[in-house]
């Protein structure tokens, strides 16, 4: 299944692109997994196995707040329209609604000076105080702003720490067993940067905003291997269904296939990014900082789920993106190819 594609991630691997990856496609209930290349290289080499935990950055926001906020909306806990401060009293921006945070169009001034320095009680208080611009509702611009603050409004409503939330919304439901947040033993997890304050991260969250917040984090913190984000992705891949459960509705699946940002710039979905293949599909997709993203076409029951640990030992993030983006490219193109055969 997908040669070329897997040629490709073999090529990048040699090249030191990223020095391990663990990736998954998936088509009609079958999956196609492979694991290769080390989990760390610095201070000593270390193989990657399947066992081990990626960080996964940003697939948090998809995977965990965005998917608990879609269940309060199906509960009729939350409205897609209404404003965060209805439900986060302390925020102090009444303008700012449920979708312009989903979808990255709040045009938030995210500047918060000394950030790294702050605690997460001070971090929290600065993240309340945030605005909108001008541009509010008509552009989209990727923040981390607005599942932090999706998260601190989950605390509200739930009266939970949002990692609680997430492990009983989220993990627990999908049997996502190995899964966890502030993870105990780091042997377990996969290195990520050498930093030059923090040293080597490994089973701590590599996010600076995430890593302060600790249980409280929204936008970043999930620890996870390609058997948990399989059961994950194939409850979208089955609208919703996991172990013949009704986890979220086919409706809110489909409904996650059209553009609910209203932007100027550029579509996204709620939690999701919305990627267009050649032949007009519509995939949802998502990326974490870390070397890790998801891609999945719903209609057609087929996913590629991809977990690297490119920012190991060193941040070499404008040529992995690049990288990334062909290799992405040539997936579709192999999976259109296939699909008109």
């Amino acid at each position: 299944m997908y040669e070329k594609t897997k040629q490709l991630i073999d090529v990048y691997l040699k090249e030191n692109v990223f020095p391990g990856v663990s990736f998954s496609f998936l088509k009609n209930g079958v999956g196609e997994a492979e694991t290769k290349g080390l989990a760390q290289i610095f201070p000593e080499k270390e193989q990657l196995t399947n066992q081990l935990l990626f960080d996964v950055a940003s697939l948090t926001k998809v995977i965990c707040t965005t998917t608990v906020v879609l269940q309060l909306m199906e509960e009729g806990l939350v409205q897609l329209d209404n404003p965060i401060k209805e439900y986060y009293p302390v925020f102090g921006d009444p303008t700012i609604t449920i979708r312009h945070l989903l979808t990255h169009t709040g045009d938030i001034n995210t500047y918060i000076e000394n950030r790294d320095s702050l605690s997460q009680e001070e971090l929290i208080t600065a993240y309340n105080q945030v605005r909108s611009g001008e541009q509010l509702g008509k552009v989209s611009k990727y923040t981390d702003t607005g599942t932090i603050l999706l998260g601190l409004m989950l605390e509200e409503i739930l009266q939970k720490p949002a990692v609680a939330i997430f492990q009983e919304r989220v993990l627990i439901p999908l049997q996502m067993t190995s899964s966890c947040f502030l993870p105990d033993d780091p042997s377990k997890t996969v290195p990520t940067e050498v930093h030059p304050a923090r040293g080597l991260i490994r089973g701590q969250t590599h996010d600076p905003k995430a890593f302060v917040l600790a249980e409280r984090a929204g936008n970043a913190g999930l620890f996870t291997n390609l058997t948990d984000l399989e059961k994950f992705v194939t409850m979208y891949l089955n609208k919703g269904i996991y172990d013949g459960l009704q986890f979220l509705q086919e409706a809110t699946i489909l409904e996650l296939l059209k553009d609910h940002s209203f932007a100027e710039n550029h579509p996204r979905s709620l939690g999701w990014d919305l990627k267009k293949g050649t032949d007009g599909t519509m995939y949802l997709f998502h990326t974490g900082y870390t070397g890790t993203f998801i891609l999945m076409d719903i209609l057609s029951q087929e996913a590629f789920i991809f977990l690297s640990n490119r920012v190991h030992p060193v941040d070499k993030r404008a040529e992995y993106i690049e990288k990334r983006n062909q290799l992405i490219q040539l997936y579709l193109e192999e999976k259109e190819k296939t699909a008109h055969v």
